[in-house]
């Protein structure tokens, strides 16, 4: 596989477990009663916020797991779960359990300052894009390999300032339904990366499945 083909699979996958579109209603509810220009610069904070995370989750990552002691091959399987799980509750219509708790769901209004938490994390940079990135940057363990996923943590954190800048006018169009299916195409995609997650993860520990 090519980089260029290799970083467009990155960021279909990234995109799809950030899903900025299925987030949206939470963000329009945490944000309700705001002047425009105050949700303008939640969105920009928000988009930076998940740039810094998921750019440091590939760089620093693999040292993390190296501190506590666990192989790659464990990691890309727990990860490769979670994304799983993940996709589960994509393809149910619901916002997985992995990302936010009904206590923090239920919260979000009466807060001041949601940039960071939970709009950041663990809604949009959760513990399955933080996996991703990780399992990601094992891959391509270069120096060079691991800058070049900032290419695609840049189109995403993009994609999520764009989309939330547009709250309003996507939500009205695209309505409850939309959004919903949008979010089960999304879990479908994941799903699969998920899979390829865990059969990775299964060879490493277990040599003798590849033959």
């Amino acid at each position: 596989m090519d980089d260029y083909s290799y970083l467009v699979k990155i960021t279909i996958a990234l995109f799809a477990i950030v899903n900025p579109i299925g987030s949206l209603p939470i963000f329009i509810s945490a944000t309700e009663g705001w002047q425009k220009t105050d949700r303008a610069r939640t969105a920009r904070t928000v988009a930076l916020s998940v740039f810094t995370v998921l750019s440091l989750s590939a760089f620093i990552g693999d040292g993390i797991l190296d501190f506590f002691g666990i192989s790659i091959p464990s990691f890309q399987v727990g990860g490769g779960i979670l994304i799983l799980l993940i996709s589960i509750s994509m393809m149910h219509g619901k916002q997985g359990g992995t990302r936010q708790t009904p206590e923090e769901a239920q919260s979000l209004a009466e807060r001041d300052v949601i940039a960071i938490v939970p709009l950041s994390i663990p809604l949009l940079a959760g513990p399955g894009a933080i996996s991703h990135m990780i399992l990601s940057a094992q891959q391509h363990p270069s120096f060079t390999g691991h800058l070049a996923l900032v290419v695609p943590v840049a189109v995403i954190a993009g994609v999520i300032w764009l989309v939330l800048q547009l709250a309003d006018a996507i939500t009205q169009r695209l309505g409850t339904i939309g959004i919903n299916i949008i979010t089960r195409l999304m879990g479908l995609i994941l799903a699969a990366m998920a899979v390829e997650f865990i059969a990775h993860g299964l060879i490493g520990l277990f040599p003798q499945l590849a033959s």
